[in-house]
């Protein structure tokens, strides 16, 4: 199974990204998958990145490595999650094209030419969608539901943005940064960074065939969290005086207008404003607006010292 054309160069056509959890019974089986489906085409990498596994997943790598030329692997020392894992992946990938699958053998190997192919057509990455899902109800109706409101808002026409299986070119992987529950949004994430030529293939599913799902439906809660969050900087990460400045300028308005009012009142027409509600209401929102273009003034300062997320601090125990 091993390709030993792989040795003579260090930089292969294909890197192929396989985050995994607690999966030893699915990585031979594969690999093997992998190097029948690619091996005729491609020379190729595997990059297994270990996310903090308790079973014999690494010793499973480590055997790939030594039997085959084209196996690396990463291990982190505690479960860091998918965003993390498909970072340090790609920051390890060397290939002209990058693809990313999922380690349960549901995704299919032989999709990757295919999705390349289409990739060559001119676009900037392929997304695979699982029309037809080997999942219970329990995930595929929030599933849907989740790809559908994403879809709107951020003005994608996908169907499945969390389908594990895509295909990229590796100037697009070099430039995503990824953490939290990111790797649901890598196509608006992708877009965002200016590449915006993203295609899509109905892809094949298989049952899974060994263990059980990592992801509860708490993912779908961090999910829309996260695409609030995303959201957010991507409109105003650059400029967050003008989120927080244009809160703070209706605020100061209103209450400006609220206390001019009722200044003018005691003045001119003696009215007491002891007990007046609105007094108060109006300061409030004055306080408020004050708060609001701090806060933007502090964003601009962070803005200026900070322009990505810190990816220094991931715990990387060894590689292969």
């Amino acid at each position: 199974m091993s390709n030993p054309d792989l040795n003579k160069t260090n930089s292969p056509d294909l890197s192929i990204v396989v985050p995994l959890l607690n999966e030893e019974a699915s990585l031979r089986e594969l690999y093997k998958q992998i190097h029948d489906a690619v091996s005729e085409r491609y020379s190729y990498e595997v990059i297994f990145v270990d996310d903090g596994s308790t079973d014999n997943s690494w010793q499973v790598i480590c055997s790939l490595k030594k039997e085959t030329g084209n196996v690396r692997g990463i291990r982190f020392r505690r479960n860091y999650g998918k965003s993390i894992a498909l970072h340090k992946g790609f920051e390890t990938a060397c290939g002209k094209y990058v693809a990313t699958m999922d380690s349960d053998l549901q995704d299919d190997p032989n999709e990757i030419p295919l999705m390349i192919d289409q990739l060559n057509e001119g676009y900037d990455l392929i997304s695979g969608w699982k029309k037809v899902r080997k999942d219970p109800l329990t995930k595929t109706i929030p599933s849907r539901f989740f790809n559908y409101i994403t879809s709107k808002v951020t003005g994608i026409k996908l169907h499945d943005f969390n389908c594990g299986l895509k295909v990229y070119h590796r100037e697009v992987t070099e430039k995503l940064t990824l953490y939290g529950e990111l790797h649901r949004y890598i196509p608006f994430l992708a877009e965002q960074q200016g590449f915006s030529r993203i295609g899509e293939k109905v892809v094949t599913h298989h049952p899974r065939k060994y263990g059980e799902s990592k992801f509860g439906f708490t993912r779908f809660i961090k999910g829309f969290l996260d695409l609030v969050t995303l959201l957010f900087l991507s409109s105003y990460m650059e400029r967050p005086m003008h989120f927080f400045g244009t809160l703070g300028t209706i605020f100061l308005g209103v209450g400006g207008v609220i206390t001019f009012y009722l200044a003018f009142m005691r003045l001119f027409f003696q009215v007491y404003l002891t007990n007046r509600p609105l007094l108060l209401f109006g300061v409030l929102l004055l306080v408020l607006g004050v708060q609001f273009f701090s806060l933007g003034l502090l964003g601009e300062l962070l803005n200026k010292s900070r322009s990505q997320q810190d990816q220094d601090s991931i715990n990387v125990r060894e590689r292969v």
